[in-house]
């Protein structure tokens, strides 16, 4: 039997030459990741072991992006913390504001994640490093304190579910739509403790940024990671961000998968998940009432990148939101930023009357910027709908792609992006 591509990168880093699902190995890793919320557990944990500060300073990344700027004294206190562990342990890759942007944007974007990486970070969106072929995976503040401190973590191998994409999406169809079609026809445990393996011919018509949205979600099936091969254009990108050597791994032909599901690409339409799940899932053909929402909210480590950008300001230009809407975006990072301001993007969105936040998670997971009220309704880009997620315990969430979602702010109701184009 052979491994899978997560399989061999797991061996590779565990110094052994095979690996099967189910083993418990431990690996060398490549990347500890941490934020504003998850160091501070972390930097108290590893204050309790008898170790002499970090296994390698140049292998952490600290981002403090949640709360950040700080929204309130114990936000501060928060990165404080993480400011003066990173002081005292030099950490080369700490990222104060200013720098910094949302952890799973900004890590790739730096170069500091590559293929065949072993990434581990306290949060759970680390999968999001699948899309350049690293193994990368979110891990409690416990492991990440073990991981700064030797540089190791355990893994039990996980077994994988194939998902073979062909053809090519049609307009406003993206990365998105494609993973919440995946997650609402598997279900949010359906690759429980999984590695979600993507492959095949369509992948060519996905660009980076679909496919780190599309990596990103992979936990929101339950998967413990997400993964594509390395082909050119991974390979561009990584030449483009990263001055660091990689290795590319492939899976063997006769690789072991659990299941194996074939998706045509063209035959996949703008998909919304209603609340208060990930795979509660309809295309927008199948929204039969008029769903009238009071917030739409671009941005996330999801959808921030700057095609999500480029995708929102085409339907945006010209038109404008709905009355009594709230439109926020927030580019993901401060690079994102500059670029959409350059390119015009930031004056369409806030002549279309949006508001435009400085690089946050925010609202994302009911920090700040974008609260929900009792009985208030948001169509996000982010990536969780859960009850009070973004707020009050009635609010509602309903996840969609960035074209859905500003195509839904001018409406002031769940719309078709594609009725635009008639």
């Amino acid at each position: 039997m052979g491994m899978t591509m997560t399989q061999k990168i797991l061996a590779a880093h565990a110094g052994l030459e095979k690996v099967e699902a189910g083993q418990l190995i431990e690996a060398d890793l490549d990347l500890v990741l941490g934020n504003d919320i998850t160091s501070p557990v972390a930097i108290k944990e590893m204050a309790k072991m008898n170790t002499e500060g970090v296994f390698d300073k140049d292998k952490i990344a600290l981002v403090p992006d949640h709360f950040v700027p700080n929204k309130d004294i114990k936000s501060a206190e928060h990165c404080k913390c993480v400011r003066e562990f990173a002081r005292r342990n030099e950490i080369t890759n700490y990222f104060e504001v200013g720098e910094m942007g949302i952890e799973h944007a900004l890590l790739p974007e730096k170069g500091l994640t590559v293929a065949g990486d072993v990434i581990i970070g306290a949060d759970s969106h680390t999968c999001t490093y699948g899309a350049l072929g690293a193994f990368s995976t979110g891990v409690g503040s416990t492991d990440m304190a073990a991981g700064m401190a030797t540089g190791k973590a355990w893994f039990k191998v996980p077994g994988a579910i194939k998902f073979n994409l062909t053809g090519k999406p049609s307009k406003w169809v993206s990365g998105k739509d494609v993973i919440l079609h995946i997650i609402g026809m598997i279900g949010v445990d359906g690759a429980l403790y999984k590695s979600m393996e993507f492959v095949g011919d369509g992948i060519r018509n996905l660009t980076m940024d679909d496919r780190f949205t599309i990596a990103n979600m992979a936990i929101e099936a339950g998967g413990k990671n997400g993964i594509f091969p390395v082909d050119d254009l991974t390979i561009a990108y990584m030449k483009e961000h990263a001055t660091r050597s990689f290795t590319v791994y492939e899976a063997d032909e006769d690789a072991v998968y659990d299941e194996e599901y074939t998706i045509d690409l063209s035959a996949l339409k703008p998909t919304v998940a209603f609340p208060h799940l990930p795979e509660n899932t309809k295309t927008v053909d199948e929204i039969t009432e008029d769903i009238a929402i009071d917030q739409v909210v671009i941005g996330s480590c999801t959808n921030g990148r700057i095609d999500d950008m480029r995708i929102a300001a085409s339907i945006l230009k010209g038109r404008h939101v709905a009355k009594g809407m709230r439109c926020i975006v927030i580019p993901a990072t401060q690079a994102i930023y500059l670029q959409a301001m350059e390119e015009g993007l930031l004056k369409t969105f806030i002549e279309a009357g949006a508001v435009v936040s400085t690089p946050t998670c925010g609202p994302c997971l009911g920090g700040y910027m974008g609260i929900l009220a009792e009985n208030e309704r948001c169509v996000s880009t982010t990536n969780r709908n859960f009850v009070g997620r973004m707020g009050h315990v009635k609010s509602e969430i309903y996840l969609a792609s960035p074209a859905v979602a500003a195509a839904s702010a001018i409406a002031g109701k769940i719309a078709d992006p594609r009725k635009l184009d008639a």
